[in-house]
């Protein structure tokens, strides 16, 4: 099969190259280097990809902190189901299939990929691979950090930064849906497009001031640093900050502040599924290249608003 890999940390981006490398259709599941009990294969044919993967440990080294390049990156994958190890539940092979793949494993940027079936879940026939990828690790990180680790409900207030982003635009969605009062932040030129998502009010972190936002219940944060810091000051007593930018530099004074990692999760993916499905949940999609123009798209010449997909399998 086809894949890109990456095969020195130092290198980064340069060192990514388009090769060959063993087909587990054909190798068979039960002999794959590193199947374990309950895997599955899927036939890729849509895959994302976080732009900073080439920075996390994960992509380097196993659980067992051993090396274990030439690693495949790309953690995001919609595709067919084509083989069933022991103890798969809930899948079979044909099955369309969306989810996120194991941080320390092969990643998506490859024509197949071996993931646990319990991070998976059945993609509707009517929702496109491209869909697929684009929401299950944005959806997820919209989803576990609204509700899982902010709690939020109905008529509370919430802050949410890059609204217009990949993430931000499901955060925004899936918070104005649970019937929370949306406040979104960007660049002035995502004011529109945030509005759209269901922002009911919108700060230019470029001319406006984040402090005249006064108080909210939930802040929901992607930037880190110094958007991170000042947000702190936003949180309203009993309040949360929510963050996927790493350890937070300032807490809430009368608050909570949590970072967190997304992680798959059959259930929620399945109730992300439904709303795509259902119209209610709008992907954010930048741009779609190919797995030859993979590279390049792992390192774009310009900035790209939304998710960047690769198509594999047509």
């Amino acid at each position: 099969m086809k894949a890109i890999v990456v095969t020195d940390r130092a290198a980064g981006t340069a060192g990514m190259q388009l090769v060959e490398r063993p087909d587990p259709d054909t190798v068979g599941l039960a002999s794959l280097e590193g199947a374990n009990y309950g895997d599955v294969v899927v036939e890729v044919h849509a895959s994302g990809f976080t732009g900073d993967e080439l920075e996390w440990p994960s992509t380097w080294i196993d659980r067992l902190g051993r090396d274990r390049t030439p690693s495949i990156p790309g953690h995001e994958v919609a595709g067919v189901v084509t083989a069933l190890s022991y103890g798969t539940a809930g899948l079979s092979v044909g099955q369309r299939v969306f989810g996120l793949t194991d941080w320390t494993r092969d990643g998506t940027l490859a024509e197949f990929v071996v993931v646990e079936a319990r991070n998976l879940a059945p993609l509707p026939g009517d929702v496109d691979f491209t869909v697929g990828a684009g929401v299950a690790m944005t959806g997820l990180t919209a989803w576990q950090g609204l509700f899982e680790h902010g709690h939020l409900g109905v008529g509370q207030s919430v802050l949410v930064h890059g609204a217009a982003g990949a993430v931000g635009s499901m955060a925004t969605q899936l918070a104005r849906e649970a019937g929370a009062y949306v406040i979104g932040t960007g660049r002035a030129a995502h004011r529109q497009l945030a509005l759209d998502y269901g922002a009911q009010e919108f700060v230019d972190l470029e001319n406006d001031a984040l402090e005249d936002v006064g108080g909210v219940d939930l802040v929901f944060d992607v930037f880190g640093g110094a958007i991170g810091k000042r947000s702190a000051g936003l949180v309203r007593a009993e309040g949360m900050l929510v963050t996927v930018a790493g350890p937070p530099e300032a807490r809430p004074a009368n608050g909570r502040a949590i970072d967190f990692v997304v992680v798959s999760d059959r259930a929620q993916l399945s109730e992300i599924a439904r709303r795509v499905k259902n119209g209610q949940l709008r992907t954010n999609i930048g741009q779609v290249a190919t797995l030859d123009d993979a590279v390049a798209a792992f390192n774009p010449t310009e900035r790209i608003n939304g998710k960047t997909i690769i198509r594999v399998h047509w």
